[in-house]
């Protein structure tokens, strides 16, 4: 009956909000309203702890460089949220300090909060590890983990010393499970930590990521991390055309033979939105004691692939899966709106990365096809009693999905 309920409310909304939010294409982007600098403009908040110290004789790290221009657009240098004309407040209850929604179709940045506040990433780093990992070497490649590698601070697959592990059952540990074993089990085939965190390094500078540097392959905090749900939303992006990597985050089980030793291991997914949110096409969870909990995920319905980045969050007052599924439906809500784009993914890749995203083709006058068709604003009017019927039934939905959401995931 629930569900019954559900999806006719939310047919209802989406009709709701294909009138009540409506783009303007003629506006041109208005400048940061902020009376103070944003807050995280060129580095992270302060660390509770001494993860981020530098190594005896080296000197911490200079913030990285903040562009003149912000990355993927003007509104991207806002610091609060970042939403569509007249389009409706996300969900309550929403606990990260930055996200980004984007349509992984066509590059669409369609709302968010403090895009390029700079964060840490936690363990969304090893998305940026299995692009590196995935690029560079081959599946079948056996390693054979050292001493070291089986013994790093877990979140652990459980390699075994000395054991036989292909790069692909290291990979589905390090993206299924978060593996910090599997992550230097890897950075040693690649070279060593260091000669890895310049590949990830160099991967980020090459496809425009300007707030990111890796300090550590796993996510552990480490001196001069940073990251931003923008440059997490570019670097999930170009991960999810990887078709290896994409086949990985999307699977709920895997298993590993008995190794070394060791009896069969078997890798469940930690993404607890994987079976439960309709369409979900897989993603990344993170957490540290100073980067707090992070998220990516994405999703397919109705033909639009969305992804979300959350940084910075919390599980209270509900868990960041639920918060990141009514980020999904609320970006889900603005596509079928046809919402006008608040920015976009803007890659920068060099020869050796050929991840451009497809830019739609301007129309005969050189004008822009990005955005839906444009129309006056009006005053309160139709449209204002439209938006708040569609503000209701949002609430009626968001109680009602959560609900059925919460008693699914009551094992998360």
């Amino acid at each position: 009956m629930h569900s019954a309920i559900s999806r006719s409310l939310m047919v209802l909304v989406s009709g709701v909000l294909a009138f009540a939010v409506t783009p303007v294409a003629t506006a041109a982007p208005m400048p940061p309203a902020q009376a103070q600098p944003c807050a995280n403009k060129t580095t992270p908040p302060a660390p509770v702890d001494t993860s981020e110290k530098p190594r005896p004789g080296e000197a911490a790290p200079e913030p990285l460089p903040v562009p003149p221009v912000p990355v993927g657009g003007d509104r991207m240098a806002e610091c609060g949220l970042v939403l569509p004309k007249r389009a409706l407040n996300p969900p309550e209850g929403n606990t990260a300090a930055s996200w980004v929604l984007q349509d992984l179709e066509t590059g669409d940045v369609i709302a968010a909060k403090d895009p390029h506040g700079r964060q840490r990433p936690a363990s969304l780093i090893k998305v940026l590890l299995g692009l590196v990992v995935v690029t560079e070497l081959p599946p079948d490649k056996v390693v054979v983990p050292t001493k070291e590698d089986a013994e790093q601070e877990c979140t652990c697959m459980g390699i075994a010393a000395g054991g036989q592990y292909t790069v692909d059952q290291l990979v589905h540990g390090l993206l299924m499970h978060s593996g910090n074993d599997a992550a230097h089990a890897l950075s040693t085939v690649l070279g060593g930590v260091d000669a890895t965190l310049a590949k990830m390094n160099a991967l980020a500078t090459n496809i425009g990521a300007t707030d990111t540097r890796a300090a550590t392959p796993s996510g552990l905090d480490g001196p001069g991390m940073s990251t931003s749900a923008y440059d997490m939303s570019l670097i999930f992006h170009h991960a999810m055309k990887n078709p290896e990597f994409a086949k990985v985050v999307k699977t709920k089980s895997f298993e590993i033979p008995p190794i070394a030793g060791k009896p069969v291991v078997t890798i469940y997914n930690d993404n607890k939105l994987l079976g439960h949110y309709p369409g979900f096409t897989g993603g990344k969870t993170g957490f540290t004691d100073d980067a707090r909990h992070t998220y990516a995920g994405s999703a397919v319905q109705n033909g639009h692939r969305i992804g979300i980045v959350m940084l910075r969050a919390e599980q209270r007052p509900t868990r960041v899966t639920e918060q990141a599924a009514k980020l999904l439906d609320y970006g889900f809500a603005l596509r079928e709106a046809k919402a006008e784009p608040v920015g976009r993914i803007d890659y920068k890749p060099t020869e050796s990365v050929n991840a451009e995203v497809a830019k739609p083709a301007p129309n005969a006058d050189g004008s822009s096809n990005s955005g839906a068709a444009a129309t006056a604003e009006d005053p309160f009017g139709v449209t204002g009693w439209i938006i708040t019927l569609a503000v209701f039934l949002i609430i009626v939905v968001s109680f009602v999905v959560g609900h059925q959401r919460k008693k699914a995931m009551s094992g998360e």
